[in-house]
């Protein structure tokens, strides 16, 4: 179990108009950190006040996308209690997405802790509004110094949390798919199964390209034939 050190912001920030939430851009007033070394393993859990990252411009997150992230919601029932879906299965998820990415794995319980402690201490932020939710962003990123191709040996794993109303427009109405039979999303021994940053960058194109045709997403198709 982690022992997690709370510290609080000096001042909060002004809660946003429910109505008006978007999503992914209205971010609350903490986040959690933890740090791994060799030396130490995952240390230092710890909920702070939401700041930025001071990084150096050769880490190999930047260069050779040593990274990973999950993504997860917090919701308030109609009786105004705060509610989470699975979040084991999120956590095993980032578990098995650090063994592709040679990431040292976080256990699930402790990823489970961890987000539940940052939304408790962030329940304020959770939406009333149907349709609303707090979404949750954990990541993982790679923290070493150089331009060598090897798996970085330091980490930071963050949390980091958004009042967010519908990712569509449309909100749960059905939405318009683009198939997509040029581009791939994932084939055989690649890392399709991973939910690293590098495999949104590579949809990244047939997304556009789908969007200025009118449609809201796209449906991929097999890497080896490009037809099932």
């Amino acid at each position: 179990m982690l022992d997690i050190k709370i510290t609080k912001a000096a001042a909060l920030k002004q809660k946003p108009d429910e109505s008006k939430l978007g999503f992914g851009m209205i971010f609350t007033d903490h986040m959690f950190l933890m740090d791994y070394t060799p030396a130490q393993g995952w240390h230092e859990p710890r909920v702070v006040p939401y700041a930025p990252f001071q990084l150096d411009p050769a880490c190999v997150v930047f260069h050779y996308a040593q990274e990973l992230f999950e993504g997860l919601k917090a919701y308030r029932t109609a009786g105004n209690t705060i509610q989470l879906f699975r979040p084991d299965c999120n956590g095993q998820r980032m578990f098995d997405s650090c063994d592709r990415m040679c990431i040292p794995p976080i256990p699930v319980e402790d990823f489970v802790q961890a987000v539940k402690t940052l939304v408790e201490v962030e329940k304020d932020w959770v939406p009333h509004i149907e349709g609303s939710s707090l979404y949750i962003r954990p990541f993982i990123i790679a923290t070493d110094v150089g331009m060598g191709v090897h798996a970085s040996k330091n980490y930071t794993f963050c949390i980091i949390c958004s009042p967010s109303g519908a990712y569509y427009p449309e909100g749960i109405d059905p939405v318009r798919i683009y198939v997509e039979d040029e581009y791939i999303r994932a084939a055989p021994g690649l890392t399709g199964a991973a939910k690293c940053g590098g495999n949104y960058a590579a949809s990244v194109k047939a997304g556009e390209l789908a969007e200025k045709k009118g449609f809201a997403q796209v449906l991929w198709l097999d890497g080896v034939e490009k037809k099932y």
